[in-house]
């Protein structure tokens, strides 16, 4: 969750420009009152940049000295930009225009286009890769799904370091990028996709700044209009400009310097796309009389975090590391991250699952936990970890709170309640807003206890309970709120996708939980070929691999939890080692450097499933190679390791046996309010229609049958599986 989802959700606005700079440190307050003049903000992770910038603008309007039509503030994401819009608003500086370098860039050249290009715009295209495909076809060049998603970011890459097709070779080799296909290729595929383009009178994403900086560049009268229109700018994570988004920038500001920008090199992730921190470290260049403003008081993590975060940035090296930062943590000191060494990727998220229910129980919220990886491929191991253990769990990028269905129909009953509440029966004894709330969501779903178990229905309960809270939250910052601004507030936040917080373990990649933070964090998968992963050779590469694991360490507030796995899959040769980036850092590792002595090197390695003594732990099976029980080849994907055979290998399965199984495990599942995959997943029941167990030793030896499942579902599958009739009908039937 952000920072703002975790402090207080309406404060109160401040009443005075004075007031706003209140509890701001002395480096904050220093951002906040250099107003005039260009302003580089040097801001390490957790160090409250965007508290600082927001409180620069918000003092600037209510001060007088900058109108709030005069100022634009960009970032890079649609969530970032609403935050920064809200906490605005709650500062009292409403008005200023808060957008991502695509939506300002989108707003001005829809605009413009009629008077500077004549006639309508063209069609914006969400998704270029169908394009990218049919480019392909007329180039009868066949791409298999993983190249034509390569072939597609290369062809953003281009765009936006101003790279033509032509270009393209050269570009590419000078960058050190390795093509999914030559680079001659490449370049081919690219100019067909702009020819295509161009016949269909479509743009893309790129076009948008890139047709923008075109018109700016040849119409003077719209650059002033422009420019006239904006007098400030502040941009935001400013170590990911890229030459498209810089060029788009100068122009904006023309001759002027009354700009801010906020940005820590040491969180450069995302070079791939084109983003490079040298704007950032060339800024006293380009403005020799720069104001540069240093924050590193990290409010975020404990002293045993920090402590790690810079042990890893002590190693680092390059022109980043050159400028990094040396946090100070604020808080209080907390537990000492944990290192955990495990057979293999199975058994790591079984750990990971363990802990995480350890937490759970010791009062530690779900939301407040994450799970962090490097790649999204890494996820499945960890969702089916999860959902064995019980544990209610969301994936980041996966829909979008405000587009849930629950919550769409939520919003249109309040709307409806809004506007006919007074006609409403359900509202007669609604005395205040949250109550009249829960009134109305009750209608969807909503009761004062959760549903038990985890899950759909639990889900749905989850989505409807952040509207109650969001709803109390709303009327005890603005007394008297009605209904009808509480819907007000909900579209508003709808429009930003500032959704409030939602229950459930977060699964993310390092690079989409940037920007965000957690009580309790866990890096999984910390290991050579992974993290650094197998495609980084450059000494560039490998050095943003390790800045990657920096952003993850420090998305945490208290707890850390660091591991690794010996091998992928059970019974695989143990030939992985821990990360070179945990070398120094880690116990046992080797001696450490400058800034790794002390409590945050403390933590010890754990191996096997964490907190459990050698009596409690249930016996472990050992594991061997899994292999085709048809063929004979080993098995690495872990669907067909649960069948035990290849997909392709014929199935000898019990269709009857497998659809009682789904029959009854669709049972279980509306009894513990749970999806049905928590039970078994569909390959376990196939698996077990294949193998029609008769004893339990049997059955515990098919994969996805785990120890808890086995006491708890054991005895009716195998009677189940024996062809007899299982007790405890569906109670609703």
């Amino acid at each position: 969750m952000t920072a703002a989802t975790h402090s207080t959700l309406f404060p109160q606005v401040p009443d005075s420009a004075d007031a706003v700079l209140e509890g701001l440190d002395p480096e904050q307050r220093e951002v906040a009152t250099a107003l005039h003049g260009p302003v580089c903000v040097l801001a390490g992770a957790g160090t409250g940049k965007t508290r600082a910038i927001t409180h620069r603008i918000a003092y600037g309007v209510r001060a007088g000295i900058l109108p709030p039509s005069s100022v634009l503030a960009v970032t890079f994401t649609n969530r970032a930009a609403g935050e920064m819009r809200g906490r605005l608003r709650q500062l009292g500086a409403g008005g200023v225009q808060a957008r991502t370098f695509h939506s300002a860039a989108l707003r001005q050249l829809q605009y413009f286009w009629p008077k500077a290009i004549g006639g309508s715009m063209p069609r914006l295209v969400d998704r270029k890769v169908q394009l990218v495909a049919d480019a392909a076809a007329a180039c009868r060049v066949r791409l298999d799904r993983g190249e034509l998603r390569d072939v597609t970011a290369e062809i953003e890459w281009s765009k936006v370091t101003q790279t033509v097709p032509a270009d393209y070779p050269l570009a590419a080799a000078k960058a050190g990028r390795e093509a999914p296909r030559s680079p001659a290729e490449i370049a081919q595929l690219y100019a067909a996709y702009e020819d295509l383009k161009r016949d269909r009178g479509v743009i893309d994403f790129e076009d948008v700044l890139l047709l923008t900086v075109a018109v700016l560049q040849d119409r003077h009268d719209v650059a002033e209009q422009v420019r006239t229109q904006y007098q400030h700018f502040v941009v935001d994570e400013y170590q990911d400009v890229s030459p498209l988004q810089q060029r788009l920038l100068d122009l904006w500001l023309g001759d002027r310097d009354n700009l801010c920008v906020v940005g820590d090199a040491s969180q450069t992730i995302y070079s791939f796309t084109g983003a490079t921190p040298d704007h950032l470290l060339d800024f006293r260049v380009r403005h020799p009389k720069a104001t540069v403003v240093k924050l590193v008081r990290d409010y975020r993590s404990s002293p045993q975090v920090v402590h790690l975060a810079n042990g890893l940035l002590a190693q680092a090296h390059g022109r980043a590391a050159d400028h990094r930062l040396e946090l100070v943590s604020q808080r209080a000191p907390g537990p000492d991250p944990v290192y955990a060494e495990y057979t293999d990727e199975p058994a790591e998220a079984e750990g990971a699952a363990h802990r995480i229910r350890s937490l759970l129980d010791s009062g530690v919220p779900a939301s407040e936990i994450a799970v962090l990886y490097r790649t999204n491929a890494q996820s499945e191991t960890y969702e089916q970890a999860l959902a064995d253990a019980g544990i209610p769990y969301q994936l980041r990028g996966a829909e979008r709170f405000f587009d849930r269905p629950e919550v769409r129909k939520a919003g249109i009953a309040l709307r409806g309640a809004a506007r006919f509440g007074g006609n409403d029966s359900l509202l007669d004894e609604a005395v205040d807003l949250p109550s009249q709330v829960r009134a109305v969501l009750s209608g969807e779903g909503w009761t004062t206890q959760p549903p038990a178990g985890s899950g759909a229905v639990r889900e749905r309960w989850e989505s409807l309970a952040a509207l109650v809270g969001l709803a109390q939250d709303f009327a005890a910052a603005r007394p008297g709120a009605t209904l009808g601004d509480l819907v007000a507030e909900l579209d508003e936040r709808a429009s930003a996708q500032h959704a409030p917080t939602v229950q459930g373990v977060t699964l993310a990649s390092l690079h989409s939980a940037k920007g965000l933070e957690w009580d309790a964090v866990f890096l999984v998968g910390v290991a050579e070929g992974m993290m650094p992963i197998s495609y980084a050779r450059t000494d560039e590469q490998i050095e943003e691999e390790r800045r990657l694991l920096y952003v993850g360490v420090t998305r945490a507030r208290s707890h850390l939890h660091v591991s690794w796995s010996l091998s992928r899959s059970p019974g695989g040769r143990p030939n992985r080692r821990p990360s070179r980036f945990l070398d120094g850092l880690r116990p046992g590792s080797g001696s450490g450097g400058p800034g790794r002595t002390g409590a945050g090197a403390a933590g010890g390695i754990e191996r096997g499933i964490p907190g459990r003594s050698s009596a409690a732990a249930p016996r472990r099976t050992q594991r061997t190679p899994a292999r085709c029980r048809v063929c004979g080849r080993t098995l690495t994907d872990a669907g067909e390791m649960k069948l035990l055979r290849c997909e392709d290998c014929p199935s000898d399965m019990d269709e009857g046996l497998y659809e009682r199984l789904r029959d009854w495990r669709a049972v279980q599942a509306r009894r513990s309010g749970q999806p049905a995959f928590c039970v078994f997943t569909d390959k376990t029941l196939m698996a077990i229609a294949e193998a029609t167990p008769d004893d339990e030793g049997e059955l515990a030896r098919i994969p996805g049958v785990g120890v808890r499942k086995l006491n708890r579902y054991g005895a009716d599958v195998l009677a189940i599986c024996a062809g007899q009739e299982v007790g405890g009908e569906d109670e609703s039937d």
